[in-house]
């Protein structure tokens, strides 16, 4: 199933949804898409004209592929302009994925700050992709075109505090128009920025993950490149603390991204 397909399973059937092992990380699904079919469940409660501004995921445990899975959601407050949501991801009885989220229409204001710009990165024909690559990459790649212009891969033993370059979905039958669940998978596709300190493989997984959608969403489509660049700021003790950002092919700021990271290496 595409990433397309996925959503709109989630759409028709919350209550009962099976995330096949081709989008597997690992022992896990794949926690893009995990964290885009809860947001999917949320996004089903909120009045529209409030889109999302903030969300706040707690990866609780592994979401076991080929096993079904449920996505439910809450609506904690309703106020006049924003909506607190509190989404789950459940499966065998047991919460896996929290997600808190705050949707808000938009007020007017005196306030009017620009993003600062977006970082320079070679052109995509310039930048090498990671080739999914059966038992060696994760099963999700497949999915998901990575091409890295800074920084280096996982496990080059490359010591920058920058890893980044341009990202898109793939295997899509189509284009589609490009969703804030879109984005949370885009982000959530590169690996921890950690991963290329170190000389040989190890596993590393996101424990919390904070994502702000800069609103109105630019228009996109599932065939453009986005600009993706991490940061760390400090990593120590088995634990890495990550900044990130993801910009539109023409530099306009799309999502800007917080995680905690384990790393066990």
């Amino acid at each position: 199933m595409t990433f397309s397909e996925l959503l709109l399973a989630v759409r028709n059937d919350p209550q009962s949804v099976v995330i096949p092992s081709v989008w597997a990380q690992g022992r896990a699904s794949f926690g893009g898409l995990v964290g885009a079919l809860v947001y999917e469940a949320m996004r089903a409660r909120v009045p529209d004209g409030r889109p999302v501004r903030s969300l706040a995921v707690t990866f609780v445990g592994p979401v076991e592929p080929d096993v079904p899975v449920s996505f439910e959601a809450e609506v904690l407050r309703e106020g006049k302009a924003v909506s607190q949501v509190l989404g789950k991801a459940v499966q065998k009885g047991q919460v896996v994925t929290i997600i808190q989220g705050s949707f808000g229409a938009s007020r007017e204001s005196a306030i009017d700050v620009a993003a600062e710009p977006a970082p320079s990165m070679p052109a995509v024909d310039a930048c090498q992709e990671l080739p999914y690559i059966r038992n060696v990459t994760p099963e999700f790649t497949r999915f998901l075109a990575m091409r890295w212009g800074l920084g280096g891969m996982p496990f080059t033993n490359n010591p920058s505090r920058d890893m980044g370059g341009w990202v898109r979905l793939r295997d899509e039958h189509e284009a589609q128009t490009v969703t804030e669940a879109h984005l949370l998978a885009l982000v959530d596709a590169w690996p921890p920025a950690v991963l290329p300190h170190l000389r040989s493989p190890a596993p590393g997984s996101s424990l919390t993950w904070t994502i702000e959608f800069i609103q109105p969403l630019q228009p996109l489509t599932t065939l453009d490149w986005c600009l993706y660049r991490a940061h760390i700021e400090h990593a120590r003790d088995g634990y890495g603390n990550i900044a990130a950002g993801l910009w539109t092919p023409t530099g306009e700021l799309l999502a800007i991204s917080r995680q905690t990271v384990a790393v066990f290496g």
